[in-house]
C-alpha cells in the first residue's frame, strides 16, 4: 500500500567518510539527470559547495559520517519532507539491503542524543522496502532493521537505506546501484500512513515488525528492539523516550514482540494501545471507530471475533442460527465461512477462530434472512428437498435406519456402514439390500 503525494520533496544525504555511501550517491548521479548547483553560504564539508537537483529530490554532499550530523535536512533548499541517508550497513549478515529508523532508547553510543529519537517516517520504509524487493540483486537478502544509532536532530521524517554488509558489497556496483534506484523510487512518497504502530522487543532485524509491514497495511515506525529495551532500563523511568517514539512516529498503537508485562503497563497506563498481531491482520484498513464498535458490542479480536466484508458504522447485531450453521459446516466449511464474511460486517467464531459462532453485526436486519437461505442452498448437496420456512429451515432425505436394520438381524459393525453406503450385505444367507433399511428423514433447524 502506497500513500504517496506527489508534493513531497525528497533530500538525499552523501557521506564523503562511507565509500558505499559515495557509490551509491555516484550511481544516483548516473540514473537521473541532475543540474548542478553552487550554495557558498554552507562550507563544502557541510553540504555546501556543489549540490544537485532532480525532479522531486535534491542531492547534497558531508564530510563526516552521517551518525554525527545535526540537522542535515537544514542544508536542503528544497524544505524535504523526507531525507534518506545513503548509506554502508556493517555486519555478519551477508549481501544485505536494509532500511531503518535513528534514534537511541538508552545512552547514545553512535552519534544523537541519550534517550532521543528522530522523526520517522514508516510509509517511507515500506515503500523502501518494496523498492529493495524490486531492485536487489539474486544474491541479496532484504531486511529492515531496529531503531539504532544517531542523528536524533534531523529536521525532518528521516531513514537510512543500507548497503551490506562488508567490503565486497560497499565496492559492488550491482548493490550500489539497487540502493540508488530504491531511493529514487521515494520521490513523491509521503512519510506517514493513515495506519502505523511502534514496535518493541524482538531481534535486531525485526523479522516480527517486517511481516506486519510486508503482509498487512500498516506501517511500523519506531522499534526498540530486546538490547535496546535492556539498555533503555526501567519503562517507568523512561516514559519520555517511550512517548517520543510514538510521537516521532505519528501513531499511538503499539506491538510487542516478547513478554513485556512491565512495559505493557507503562504503555497502556500513559494512554497508548497496545494490540496483537492478530488483532492487526484482522483489523486491516478498517476504520478504528468501526472496531472499536464491533469489540464493544460483539467482544475481543483476540477472543475470536472476526470481520465480514461489509465495511459500514451503521450495524445491527443479530443472532446465528447454531444448529443451522454446524450441520452446513459438516458440509462445507469454506462455503459457510464465505457466506458468513460475505454478508456481515463481523462475527463471532469458536474453537480459536476455525468456526462461525452463533451471533454476528450486520448492515440491516435483512442481512440474517439472507445468511439463512445461503446456509441452506448449502443444505441441498446433502437432503433432497430444503425449505426455508417462517421459523425454521426444513431439510428431507432418505436415509440409513439403524433401527430397520436391526430388526431385520443385521449385526451393528462393518455391515451397518456397507448398508449406510449403498451397498447390500448378507446376513444368515440372506441378502439384504439398502432401500429395505432406508426411511425418510426430516430434520428441522429454528431459525
Amino acid at each position: 500500500m502506497s500513500d504517496s503525494d506527489t508534493t513531497a520533496t525528497l533530500a538525499i544525504v552523501e557521506s564523503r567518510a562511507d565509500r558505499a555511501s559515495v557509490h551509491i550517491c555516484d550511481h544516483l548521479r548516473e540514473l537521473e539527470t541532475w543540474e548542478s548547483h553552487r550554495d557558498e553560504r554552507r562550507p563544502d564539508d557541510d553540504g555546501g559547495g556543489t549540490y544537485y537537483t532532480t525532479d522531486g529530490a535534491e542531492l547534497r554532499t558531508f564530510e563526516t559520517l552521517h551518525i554525527e550530523l545535526e540537522r542535515p535536512a537544514a542544508a536542503f533548499d528544497c524544505d524535504p519532507d523526507l531525507l534518506v541517508f545513503a548509506s554502508r550497513h556493517s555486519g555478519d549478515t551477508g549481501a544485505l539491503l536494509t532500511g531503518h529508523f535513528t534514534g537511541n532508547f538508552g545512552p547514545a553510543e553512535f552519534g544523537g542524543e541519550d534517550d532521543t529519537v528522530a522523526a520517522a517516517c514508516p510509509n517511507a520504509l515500506a515503500e523502501l522496502l518494496g523498492a529493495f524487493d524490486e531492485f536487489a540483486p539474486d544474491d541479496y537478502e532484504v531486511g529492515m532493521e531496529c531503531t539504532h544509532h544517531g542523528p536524533t536532530d534531523v529536521g525532518c521524517p528521516s531513514l537510512f537505506a543500507e548497503l551490506g554488509s562488508d567490503d565486497e558489497q560497499w565496492d559492488d556496483p550491482a548493490g550500489a546501484r539497487a540502493v540508488a534506484r530504491a531511493i529514487l523510487s521515494l520521490r513523491g512518497v509521503a512519510p506517514h500512513r493513515r495506519k502505523q504502530i511502534v514496535g518493541f522487543g524482538g531481534n535486531h532485524y525485526a523479522p516480527r515488525f517486517e511481516r506486519i509491514v510486508r503482509e498487512t497495511p500498516w506501517a511500523v515506525g519506531h522499534m526498540a528492539a530486546d538490547w535496546a529495551l535492556d539498555e533503555m532500563g526501567h519503562p517507568t523511568a523512561h516514559r519520555d523516550v517511550l512517548d517520543a517514539a510514538f510521537a516521532a512516529s505519528d501513531a499511538d498503537i503499539a506491538l510487542l514482540d516478547g513478554d513485556w508485562p512491565v512495559l505493557e503497563k507503562t504503555l497502556t497506563d500513559a494512554g497508548h494501545r497496545v494490540v496483537s498481531e492478530t488483532w492487526l491482520r484482522e483489523v486491516g484498513d478498517r476504520s478504528l471507530e468501526l472496531v472499536d464498535a464491533v469489540e464493544s458490542e460483539l467482544g475481543r479480536v483476540d477472543d475470536g471475533i472476526r470481520f465480514g466484508d461489509q465495511d459500514t458504522e451503521s450495524f445491527t447485531v443479530v443472532d446465528l442460527p447454531g444448529d443451522l450453521i454446524d450441520t452446513a459446516e459438516g458440509i462445507d466449511p469454506d462455503a459457510v465461512r464465505a457466506a458468513i464474511e460475505e454478508r456481515t460486517v463481523a462475527f463471532t467464531t469458536d474453537n480459536g477462530g476455525s468456526r462461525v459462532g452463533s451471533r454476528a453485526v450486520v448492515p440491516e436486519p435483512t442481512a440474517r434472512t439472507a445468511i439463512i437461505e445461503d446456509l441452506a442452498v448449502l443444505l441441498e448437496s446433502a437432503y433432497e428437498t430444503v425449505t426455508v420456512e417462517t421459523d425454521a429451515v426444513v431439510a428431507e432425505k432418505t436415509a440409513f435406519d439403524p433401527e430397520l436394520a436391526r430388526e431385520l438381524g443385521v449385526p451393528e459393525g462393518p455391515k451397518f456402514g456397507e448398508l449406510a453406503n449403498g451397498s447390500p450385505v448378507t446376513v444368515d444367507g440372506e441378502s439384504i439390500g439398502p432401500d429395505r433399511v432406508r426411511s425418510q428423514q426430516t430434520d428441522r433447524f429454528l431459525i
